[in-house]
């Protein structure tokens, strides 16, 4: 068992965001995870990352533990608030926005391509 406390986790700045924080919580380097890395974004109002991820061949899993973000991809956008979990396929381009005047935070899961 490998155990990432939040208040140690180290900050990492993902291309193409913008108005966050990114904190790792397992990849290879901290925990051993061999598929999948996760990390927590933290996005300020007006945050958020452009669009992205056509070129990617991972899976990726976003969890939304606070406030609310829209996420648009070729096929629209939607709102997800607290509690909404969104699966982006391999390939699947997405921007995400926080259009709100409070903070969203959102737990990332991908796998490693």
């Amino acid at each position: 068992m490998k155990v990432t406390n939040v208040a140690a986790a180290k900050a990492y700045n993902p291309p193409l965001h913008n108005g966050m924080v990114a904190l790792k919580l397992s990849d290879k380097a901290l925990t051993g995870a061999e598929k999948f890395w996760c990390g927590m974004s933290h996005f300020l109002p007006g945050g958020g990352a452009d669009w992205a991820y056509e070129d990617s061949p991972t899976e990726k899993l976003y969890y939304v533990v606070e406030g609310e973000l829209v996420i648009k991809t070729k096929d629209g956008e939607t709102t997800v608030r607290a509690g909404d979990a969104v699966f982006l396929a391999p390939f699947e381009g997405r921007s995400v926005i926080n259009k709100t005047n409070y903070p969203a935070s959102m737990l990332v899961v991908a796998t490693n391509s």
